[in-house]
């Protein structure tokens, strides 16, 4: 094969593989998951005959008016989070992160990831099943005279509700926050107080919220997401809204996240026979059911469970023990992608800025590639040179395909040049940017972390232009700069295609800088350092003489 057809057909497939990965980077993986979930839930309603052929909804949505509909609010307060109960089914209906905002303004108002005016709308919510006789708004009373909770710093603080049902059923739903933690502990204790036993199943829900204006884009999934050990189960809303899911013991959390923000319930062993997801009354429920249990009287069950809810922080999530972190999808190359997550998190440490970290990183990788690309691009120089001599052979041997290909090979052979050199070092490369493509993408700490000058969001895509001229599109000076760089990268780089080959190759950096023009900040500042320093390293290489 002709050298500079080999080139050309390796840049258009990496130009339409970086396009469409940009552009699409989860189109593949969500066919994958609806498939392993629908061979999933088949293979469960075949096997397991204890799941039910359909799972009533939840009735914390449609509350019993025989219950008490007494209401009185508890508030539990920390560092790291505001929360607000209800007496009404002992729910969660409000949740504020102290250390978050909406937007990065000074008087923006803090994260609210539950916010309801309604009880009926709460998280774990409880309430009986398969004969179990236990509604959702039953009023409780809590132990304690304290309506408003401070949690310590130093130990775990437990807070609990009681309620007793009208058939002698005595509830207790326990709280055990940790000190400096998101996640806590939820212990449900049902005893039979009555003189006969009593059969049937409990459910736990969380419910948030869903509109529109919080749906994922093209770059992040936002919805329900349950996790089984092995694989993410993504169910969007607008697809819950058509048919609800439903998954069997082997869950291990189930939960509702946005791009940033998480609401995990996890179930024990004991506690889970199958995990329902639905789309009800304008929120997403995320039940779990528990197997059923016989009660004799005077018998009781506990039912054990762990709560998170904060931020999609990767070392928070992996903290408790139990694979939360795993909602953080860091693609094909996550093998790659964790140590470089932990390297930005580490030259964060000592620079204190994201924005530099990202610099800092981007020029480490470069180092270690050094040695690659400088092969690379010397052994493109070469080719260069043998552009004289490779086109007379074209000219004498042209029609002979066969005869061409072996004078070519000689030809390299005699010179000492490698007709594959100066790709292969920068295929290697290639999940390296991805991995990273995608650290960058999914990490919290971008969010609204200044860098310098108007970059005050690295999460953000620069609109400096747009905002200044109110521009109905986005646009910023950062990917304009990157682009140029990308062009002056090109224009210095040896390449052996005609000049027709080469001015379509030339169009790739308008193409790039497009796509760049709504990427956060963070993302492009790592191609413009990595497109500098291969300008350096190519200035460097075309000074040597020939």
């Amino acid at each position: 094969m002709e050298n500079r057809r080999f080139i050309l057909a390796i840049a258009l497939i990496l130009f339409v593989w970086s396009g469409f990965n940009l552009l699409y980077p989860n189109s593949k993986k969500d066919q994958n998951k609806e498939k392993v979930v629908s061979e999933k839930v088949e293979k469960q309603s075949v096997e397991k005959k204890s799941l039910p052929a359909s799972v009533p909804a939840p009735v914390i949505l449609k509350t019993n008016n025989d219950s008490n509909s007494d209401n009185k609010i508890i508030k539990i307060k920390s560092d790291l989070f505001d929360l607000k109960f209800t007496t009404n089914g002992a729910r969660l209906i409000g949740a504020q992160l102290n250390k978050y905002k909406v937007s990065n303004t000074p008087d923006s108002d803090l994260v609210k990831l539950i916010n309801v005016d309604s009880p009926d709308f709460g998280s774990y919510a409880l309430y009986g099943g398969n004969g179990l006789y236990i509604p959702g708004n039953i009023s409780y009373n809590l132990m304690s005279d304290n309506d408003e909770i401070l949690l310590s710093k130093d130990k775990k603080t437990s807070v609990s509700f009681y309620a007793t049902t009208k058939d002698n059923l005595q509830i207790i739903k326990t709280f055990i926050f940790y000190p400096d933690k998101y996640y806590f502990d939820v212990n449900i204790k049902i005893e039979n107080l009555s003189t006969s036993p009593q059969k049937g199943s409990i459910n736990l829900a969380i419910v948030d919220k869903w509109n529109d204006s919080i749906k994922g884009g093209r770059y992040n999934f936002v919805g329900a997401v349950s996790f089984d050990g092995n694989d993410l189960f993504e169910d969007e809303p607008k697809k819950l809204k058509e048919e609800s899911k439903n998954y069997g013991s082997n869950i291990l959390w189930t939960s509702f996240t946005t791009k940033y923000f998480v609401n995990i319930l996890k179930p024990f062993e004991g506690s889970i026979k199958n995990v329902h997801v639905s789309y009800e009354n304008n929120s997403i429920v995320n039940t779990v059911t528990s197997p059923v249990v016989l009660l004799d009287s005077k018998d009781s069950q506990t039912f054990k469970y762990t709560g998170f809810i904060g931020p999609r922080d990767y070392d928070l999530l992996k903290e408790p023990g139990y694979s939360f972190e795993r909602i953080i999808d860091l693609g094909f190359f996550g093998i790659i992608a964790k140590p470089l997550m932990t390297g930005l998190k580490f030259f964060y440490g000592f620079l204190g800025n994201y924005g530099f970290a990202i610099v800092l990183l981007t020029v480490c990788i470069k180092l270690l590639f050094w040695p690659l690309t400088q092969k690379s691009y010397s052994s493109m120089k070469n080719m260069q040179k043998l552009q004289p001599q490779m086109q007379k052979l074209r000219a004498k041997y042209g029609k002979d395909k066969q005869k061409l290909n072996q004078e070519m090979m000689a030809l390299y052979k005699e010179n000492s040049v490698n007709p594959f050199g100066g790709c292969l070092p920068m295929l290697i490369q290639i999940p390296v940017f991805f991995a990273l493509y995608r650290v960058l993408l999914e990490s919290i700490e971008l969010r609204h972390a200044p860098f310098m000058l108007w970059i005050t969001d690295l999460s953000a895509a620069d609109t400096l232009i747009s905002d200044a001229f109110h521009l109905s599109f986005t646009l910023g000076p950062l990917p304009l700069i990157m682009g140029f760089t990308m062009f002056l990268q090109q224009k210095m780089t040896p390449t052996n295609m005609d000049p027709t080959q080469a001015k379509i190759m030339m169009f790739m950096p308008v193409f790039f800088t497009f796509i760049f023009l709504n990427f956060p900040s963070g993302l492009v500042i790592y191609w413009l350092i990595n497109n500098l320093l291969t300008i350096a390293q190519q200035y460097m290489i075309n000074r040597k003489p020939a």
